[in-house]
C-alpha cells in the first residue's frame, strides 16, 4: 500500500465526513486558471478536520501543502504529487468587544465585509485583495497604504509538532511579504485575531467601495492571474520597471504581461505553467540587464 492510500484510509476512520479528492485539477483551485492535478486534496470545514488531516499525513511521514484560493500560485503543468489540505472552508468569524476572530480560509474581501457589518473600521484595505486570511498573515498582504500587521493582535496555528499555539503579533516577525510563518510553510495556520475601531458603516462602505474603483480602474482584473507577480523592489516600482523595460504587453504562448498593469502576467487563454514560468525568467533577465534591479516573485511555485 502506497502513501497515499494509507493516508486515505486513515483518515477515512479519523475524520470520515472530511471530504478528499484524488487527481484533483489544480486549475479549478488557482486563480491564474492553470495547473495539473494534484495526487490527493483534503477540504476540510473545521478546524478539528484540518488538525486531524495534518497529523494523520504527518504521522505518516507526508508533508502537506496549504491552499487557500490559490491568487499567488502557480501549479506546474504535470501537477502535484502529494497532499493539499485546502483552507477554504475554514470561514467563521466573530466579534467580542471590537476585537474580530476569522478562520484562516476566509476571503479577505468577506472579512473585511464582515467588519463592515459590524460597524469596525480597520479592514477596508482588505476588501480587494484576493487572498484568503492564512495566505495573508502570512504575507502579510495589504494595499493602498493598509496592512494587516496594522491592526493584527494574535494568530493561532498548528506547529510541526501537531501542537495548536497562539502567538501575539509582536512575536509573528510581520514585515513587507515576509512573516515567521513564511520561514515555517509546514505550519497550518487556524486562526488570527484583530483589534479594530468603531466606526460608522457608511463611511466604511464609501471607503471600501472607492478602493475597489481605484483598483478596477487600474488592475486587470478581467483576467486570470496570480495577482502582483513580483516584490516590490527597495527604492522602486515593479510595474515601473517593467514597463521602462519595453515589456508591457510582451507575451509567451498564453501567458502575458498585462497591457493594463505591467506588475501583473495575466492568463489570456489556454496559458500553461510553462507559459507563465518562462514569461517571469524573461522579465526577470530583461530587467535586471537593463536596469541592475533583481526582481523577486511575489508568486509561489509548486510541482516544479
Amino acid at each position: 500500500m502506497d502513501q497515499m492510500t494509507a493516508l486515505i484510509e486513515e483518515l477515512n476512520r479519523r475524520a470520515p465526513q472530511l471530504e478528499l479528492r484524488e487527481y484533483e485539477p489544480m486549475s479549478r483551485h488557482t486563480t491564474f486558471r492553470i495547473g495539473g492535478p494534484a495526487r490527493l486534496m483534503a477540504l476540510p470545514a473545521t478546524q478539528k478536520e484540518a488538525v486531524a488531516a495534518v497529523r494523520a499525513a504527518r504521522e505518516l511521514g507526508i508533508s502537506p501543502f496549504f491552499l487557500g484560493n490559490g491568487s499567488d500560485l502557480l501549479v506546474s503543468d504535470q501537477g502535484f504529487d502529494g497532499f493539499i489540505v485546502k483552507t477554504t472552508g475554514l470561514d467563521q468569524t466573530r466579534v467580542v468587544n471590537r476585537r474580530l476572530r476569522a478562520e484562516s480560509g476566509i476571503p479577505l474581501a468577506r472579512l473585511a465585509m464582515a467588519a463592515w457589518g459590524q460597524g469596525l473600521t480597520g479592514l477596508e484595505f482588505a476588501h480587494g485583495i484576493p487572498g484568503t486570511l492564512g495566505g495573508g498573515v502570512t504575507m502579510n498582504a495589504g494595499a493602498y497604504g493598509g496592512e494587516l500587521v496594522q491592526v493584527l493582535t494574535s494568530v493561532t496555528f498548528l506547529n510541526d509538532a501537531g501542537e495548536v499555539v497562539t502567538l501575539p503579533v509582536e512575536e509573528c516577525a510581520l514585515t513587507y511579504r515576509h512573516s515567521l510563518f513564511t520561514d515555517h510553510p509546514e505550519w497550518l495556520i487556524l486562526e488570527a485575531e484583530f483589534e479594530l475601531a468603531q466606526g460608522v458603516p457608511s463611511l466604511i462602505k464609501i471607503k471600501m467601495d472607492e478602493l475597489a474603483q481605484k483598483r478596477r480602474s487600474k488592475q486587470p482584473l478581467d483576467l486570470p492571474s496570480a495577482g502582483s507577480t513580483f516584490k516590490r523592489p527597495e527604492g522602486y516600482f515593479a510595474a515601473a520597471l517593467i514597463e521602462q523595460c519595453g515589456l508591457k504587453g510582451v507575451g509567451i504562448g498564453g501567458a502575458q504581461v498585462s497591457e493594463k498593469h505591467a506588475g501583473f502576467v495575466v492568463n489570456r487563454g489556454g496559458a500553461t505553467a510553462d507559459d507563465v514560468r518562462r514569461l517571469m525568467e524573461l522579465i526577470q533577465n530583461t530587467v535586471y540587464r537593463e536596469t541592475g534591479v533583481t526582481l523577486e516573485p511575489e508568486v509561489k511555485f509548486l510541482g516544479f
